[in-house]
């Protein structure tokens, strides 16, 4: 028999105050006006977060980090998915910071302390083809004296555009190598992409772009040592997101229901969309289940949250899709058009169905774990 997990005392703790702070500084209403002034960014913002302690959530308390964890972070993802707010938390907070946890040296304390201080931003470099897939790579990355000649595409960088780094992965002699970049070294090219959701992306080029021993992180030909554990981060993270994006969907609808009005009577009171609304309700709260999962398990044993992960990643895709259908549908014409925000909603759960892989892929991830 399934156990519904739930947040500790000090998660609840961490939502509420999550919940205040952006329900004043981001709420829906403040991606609009990016998305109207053209940006997809506000520098203000993230600065704040990073005051509050969440760019270091990740980050020991030695290198100026709070050090929460993983189940923390995916708290502050979840919430920051209710009202769809646009930061760096996700690339910089989560995947570069974990990667940059797994090695352990001087030069990667000093980028976690600048990164729990605010002042660098990262993005990842890994996609280059139309779909989320690690291991087929072909950017090359070929020896030269003692460092290396980086060579190829990358599609879909999120956050990419603005991004003082670059996590790279590239094909070495004998395997793969994650490399820690300059985002503004010669031979880089950033091309931005405006994306559906108003999410800053790019598809950056590299042309013979100097890299040197101290740029690879990790070890040569051995990136996904590093790479894996902040992929399965930022996987759960934007898991995370995913869920709060459905839970914002499925209160605005909520509140929809109770306002409009057919024949004299709130639509809320049709038995149809009171059992619709109540599947939703439900599904919701499964998939936030198997976010707490999969962070408490990232914070416990890293190496064995992979399913879990995988798991919570294709039931968050499921239910944020289920949740913008079901709110558009429920709005009726309004619900497609601009003035209302469920369309805000919509876009920003595609993106994130497709980013770090899509259902499918994580679907197959936990058949192949539970050795079908």
């Amino acid at each position: 028999m399934s156990v519904k997990l739930v947040q500790a005392e000090e998660e609840v703790m961490l939502a509420d105050m999550a919940r205040g702070f952006l329900d004043d500084a981001a709420p829906v209403s403040h991606l609009r006006a990016l998305r109207d002034a053209g940006e997809t960014h506000d520098p203000a913002l993230w600065a704040e977060m990073a005051r509050m302690g969440w760019a270091g959530v990740l980050v020991l308390e030695a290198q100026g980090g709070s050090d929460m964890g993983y189940a923390a972070a995916n708290v502050i993802a979840q919430e920051m998915g209710k009202t769809l707010v646009t930061s760096p938390f996700l690339s910089t907070a989560v995947i570069a910071a974990t990667a940059l946890r797994q090695i352990g040296d001087a030069r990667a304390e000093a980028a976690l302390a600048r990164i729990a201080g605010g002042e660098v931003t990262y993005a990842l470099a890994v996609d280059e083809s139309a779909k989320f897939d690690p291991n087929k790579v072909e950017m090359t990355a070929e020896a030269d004296g003692n460092g290396f000649r980086l060579n190829g595409t990358k599609q879909f960088v999120v956050d990419g555009a603005l991004a003082d780094r670059l996590l790279v992965l590239a094909r070495t002699a004998e395997g793969l190598t994650l490399f820690d970049l300059d985002a503004g070294a010669a031979g880089v090219s950033r091309d931005a992409r405006a994306m559906i959701d108003a999410r800053d992306a790019a598809r950056i080029t590299f042309e013979d772009v100097e890299a040197t021993g101290a740029d690879v992180l990790g070890q040569v030909d051995h990136a996904m040592d590093v790479l894996r554990p902040a992929l399965q981060a930022g996987q759960a993270a934007l898991a995370a997101e995913m869920t709060g994006l459905a839970a914002g969907a499925f209160a605005m609808t909520v509140d929809y229901l109770k306002e409009r009005k057919q024949f004299g009577v709130e639509i809320g009171r049709f038995q149809a969309l009171q059992h619709r609304a109540a599947h939703l309700w439900c599904e919701v709260e499964v998939t936030s289940s198997a976010i707490l999962n999969a962070g408490r398990l990232l914070d416990s044993a890293l190496e064995d949250a992979a399913m879990a992960v995988s798991l919570a990643k294709a039931k968050a895709t499921q239910t944020a899709q289920l949740a913008v259908q079901e709110g558009v549908q429920m709005h009726g014409g309004i619900g497609m058009t601009d003035a209302y925000d469920m369309g805000f909603y919509m876009k920003r759960a595609r993106v994130g169905a497709e980013w770090l892989g899509d259902y499918s892929y994580h679907a197959e991830q936990v058949a192949r774990y539970r050795g079908f």
